[in-house]
């Protein structure tokens, strides 16, 4: 389904509830696998988080987690540990180009039974499931924080725990403190001095909880874009959001600041409001902690005629397409110029923006949601729209209540 955008009006003072944080409720879903007195409330349902939930209870041998990279990560982890279990774990073929080798060796070190079925160092995986009585694993810190918290979140159903140590200057610290915070909560035991991570072994049975997952700041991105790219004085309000959150992504609310959008926390919302123009020339941003909003903000920042470079982007070349030639590409097309190595992008100001253009999404959710807010500025058209749902079903919905014109 392609869906075209004539050029539109943000409605003011509206407001949207987004679904819950699909990187907390993976995680969540895979610790009450394990534990099962705990309970979910506002679970994501995102297609990734759906994906996880079916897997998590399958008795089938062979499970596909189609496009869900975290599913595959964590699940890897999960099926080493189910004892006499042997199950196929694969995907589509994106997946099946999507490298594991890195959380593969570590779980083999820990003594865990996988076999590569078709390409060494990527999936499809047979596991069979057996106790992990190793408790020691080194891994290079700037290795995807997926890999560590996959580790992580089966640890204290390892025989002797994990002690986990990382080399070198590490990267998506937000999304292993995510991790180690939710262990925390449910009643884990955790210590993270200088490079060392150690999870201690728990077998008991856990306090009965009821965990709520904050929603998605990743999804909040598209509103914070929306903000910047409308006139002075328009405002959202998004719910439910915190203001100590555990996502990586919450930067948004400082980096977005230099995009002229201000940040009001409210007890269960945020409200956007455009204050000012861009605050500075020549915006820079590393983003090694929260690249899952890279697109949002270099598609915000062409929609305002701003430069911008963006730094620490090497986990983009591997997500469900290699998302720094995807947004060169596109954002061509549009009449920007761009420049990429294989850890930065680099936007030159423009103040044309071509109309009528047809994006390409590369069945990448974040590719569709990115450009969308676009359509303030001019008539686009998104190709493949429908892949919004591996992470926000709503999105399209959400964006015609808040006055977009959608075909």
């Amino acid at each position: 389904m392609d869906i075209s955008i004539q050029k539109s009006k943000l409605l003011n003072h509206q407001e949207i509830q987004i679904t819950g944080s699909k990187s907390e409720s993976n995680r969540l879903l895979l610790l009450k696998a394990l534990y099962p007195e705990i309970k979910i409330e506002n679970l994501s349902n995102s297609d990734d988080s759906v994906l996880m939930q079916r897997a998590l209870v399958s008795n089938d041998n062979i499970i596909d987690i189609h496009h869900a990279g975290t599913a595959m990560r964590f699940l890897t982890a999960y099926l080493s540990i189910q004892n006499g279990k042997e199950v196929t774990i694969t995907g589509s073929s994106r997946m099946k180009e999507r490298p594991i080798k890195i959380l593969v060796d570590a779980l083999r070190t820990l003594g865990a039974d996988i076999t590569y079925l078709d390409n060494d160092g990527f999936p499809p995986l047979k596991i069979v499931g057996k106790k992990l009585t190793k408790n020691k694993v080194s891994l290079n810190a700037n290795v995807s924080s997926q890999y560590i918290s996959a580790l992580l979140l089966i640890a204290s159903k390892l025989e002797a725990g994990l002690e986990l140590t990382l080399k070198g200057k590490i990267t998506s610290l937000p999304y292993i403190e995510m991790t180690l915070s939710l262990l925390n909560q449910v009643g884990i035991d955790t210590s993270f001095v200088e490079n060392t991570i150690v999870v201690k072994p728990n077998f008991s049975v856990l306090k009965p909880q009821t965990l709520t997952v904050e929603s998605d700041w990743s999804s909040a991105s598209y509103f914070y874009s929306l903000i910047a790219l409308s006139e002075i004085g328009t405002e959202i309000t998004i719910a439910s959001y915190k203001k100590e959150s555990l996502q990586g992504d919450s930067i948004l609310a400082k980096i977005y600041k230099n995009l002229g959008v201000k940040t009001y926390y409210n007890e269960n919302s945020v409200r956007l409001v455009k204050v000012n123009k861009v605050s500075k020339k020549g915006l820079i941003f590393h983003l090694s902690d929260a690249p899952d909003i890279a697109q949002t903000i270099v598609v915000t920042a062409f929609g305002l005629g701003e430069a911008c470079e963006m730094t620490g982007l090497q986990t983009l070349k591997i997500k469900e397409t290699d998302r720094l030639v995807a947004l060169k590409i596109e954002l061509e097309k549009l009449g920007a110029e761009v420049i990429i190595t294989n850890s930065s992008l680099r936007l030159e100001a423009s103040s044309n923006i071509n109309a009528n253009v047809l994006i390409a999404t590369y069945k990448d959710h974040r590719m569709a949601m990115a450009f969308a807010p676009l359509g303030l500025k001019t008539s686009i058209s998104i190709e493949n729209a429908d892949v919004v749902s591996k992470s926000y079903p709503q999105f399209w919905e959400d964006f015609r209540a808040i006055g977009f014109n959608l075909k």
